[in-house]
């Protein structure tokens, strides 16, 4: 009770603070569904581990039963089928209608002594099931924490843009009313108000857009969470901001997720196989019986009272071994056995295809790194020469030496060039977010987002 309030308290504070990148990842891998599902699957599995178990047990069986029926016995054989009723006693010289009560009651314990492995092959066969459940369970939470995270970098991204319109927007409202007032003063056309205010129009267009893709990216967020999408406030840390241990990341690789999975699988089937090829064995069986029975039949072919039979009057008991051999299994367990080696060899050749996948999104990650680590060189320079660029074209335009077109490019510009340099260190932080997804391990990629 204690550490379920503790929760809720946690969730709470969080709730009513700005959300980081490791708080949302953390969050996702505890709350999504498809994780809430890896986890039944595990508990599936573990107690498919306690039913094989059973198997170790003696099986004891208790049956009891009263009939009222005939009593005439036949000689002769009969295979063993579930629809004829079997009758004991000597054959009644005339088939008679007469019929007696019989009773009985027994107790039956069976034990397999010895199985040449088998049922601890069937342990290790559950037990291989639980761990790729486990495995899937952790691959299902490493992907979830990764789509958190990207979505949370979408925020951030979408946050930039809007605040790079929004200063597009202010931009062109000014050089609105700089214009309507030289219009004014006939020094310039009515036609160039026209231009710019539906440049400020287009301006004002893309920051709702912008806010669109906020809400829409705290919605997909929100996905992760189970969270109404409003209550997240995404706190950006250090992802505004160069990262400054990208090798931390790059070298860093614990083993994938995906790989480990894929691993158990393999180990499931060859468990499989093994279970496979202890069940051609003979089984042994001890068995011990105590039953009795009555009947109101008797040797002499009379009968007894009204009442004879209601009661178990022979006492019997039994001790022995048993043994089986399923000599036309044979075949059939051969075909399951090479049905799971093929098996077997289909998770190694998955197992295959995951390693080359992996490798080709590891090298794509490092490539977009590297282009991105380039681009954020490159934007403060873009935006210096747009801004310079705007400064004369507005210049120019007021002394009449170019037109209201000139100034509108240049204001397009600048406001391209600022969101571009607004979102190159989040392009270099959402680079590295795919390194990390493609090496399998998070933890360097977020212990370099939240470092202080």
């Amino acid at each position: 009770m204690r550490a379920s309030l503790c929760v809720l308290c946690a969730l709470a504070v969080r709730a009513q603070s700005p959300l980081g990148i490791s708080a949302a990842v953390e969050t996702a891998a505890a709350k999504y569904g498809a994780v809430s599902v890896s986890d039944q699957r595990i508990a599936e599995a573990a107690a498919g581990i306690s039913l094989a178990r059973q198997a170790f047990l003696p099986r004891a069986d208790f049956t009891s039963q009263i009939n009222r029926a005939t009593r005439n016995n036949v000689y002769g054989m009969l295979f063993p089928q579930q629809t004829i009723a079997p009758i004991s006693g000597p054959p009644n010289p005339s088939n008679s209608l007469t019929n007696v009560w019989g009773t009985a009651v027994g107790f039956l314990v069976s034990w397999e002594p010895f199985d040449f492995g088998l049922r601890q092959a069937n342990v290790d066969a559950a037990a291989a099931t639980r761990r790729r459940a486990e495995a899937a369970a952790n691959r299902t939470r490493f992907e979830v924490g990764a789509s958190a995270a990207d979505a949370f970098l979408t925020i951030l991204a979408a946050r930039q843009t809007v605040a790079a319109a929004a200063a597009g927007v202010e931009r062109a409202k000014s050089l609105e009313r700089v214009i309507d007032a030289l219009v004014k003063a006939d020094l310039r056309p009515g036609a160039d108000l026209s231009r710019i205010r539906a440049e400020a129009a287009m301006a004002d267009s893309a920051r709702i857009q912008a806010e669109q893709s906020v809400n829409v990216a705290r919605a997909a967020l929100a996905q992760y969470l189970d969270t109404p999408p409003a209550g997240i406030d995404a706190a950006p840390g250090r992802l505004l901001q160069d990262p400054d241990k990208i090798e931390a990341v790059l070298t860093a690789s614990s083993g994938h997720p995906a790989i480990a999975e894929q691993q158990t699988a393999i180990d499931e089937s060859k468990a499989r196989q093994k279970v496979l090829d202890k069940t051609y064995y003979p089984k042994f069986n001890t068995q011990a019986t105590l039953y009795a029975r009555g009947t109101g039949a008797n040797p002499d072919f009379s009968t007894g009272g009204a009442a004879a039979g209601l009661g178990p009057n022979i006492h019997n008991w039994g001790l022995g071994m048993s043994m089986s051999l399923p000599v036309t299994e044979y075949l059939s367990l051969r075909v399951k056995r090479e049905a799971e080696a093929a098996r077997e060899r289909t998770e190694s050749a998955r197992l295959r295809q995951i390693r080359q996948d992996l490798a080709a999104r590891l090298e794509q990650a490092k490539a977009m790194l590297d282009g991105a680590r380039k681009i954020s060189n490159n934007t403060p320079v873009q935006l210096q020469a747009a801004r310079a660029g705007l400064e004369q074209a507005s210049a120019r335009y007021k002394a009449g030496l170019s037109s209201v077109v000139d100034v509108a490019e240049a204001q397009r510009l600048v406001t391209q060039s600022e969101i571009d340099d607004s979102l190159a260190k989040l392009q270099i932080w959402r680079a590295l977010l795919a390194v990390a997804a493609a090496q399998g391990d998070l933890t360097p990629f977020l212990q370099q987002a939240e470092a202080r």
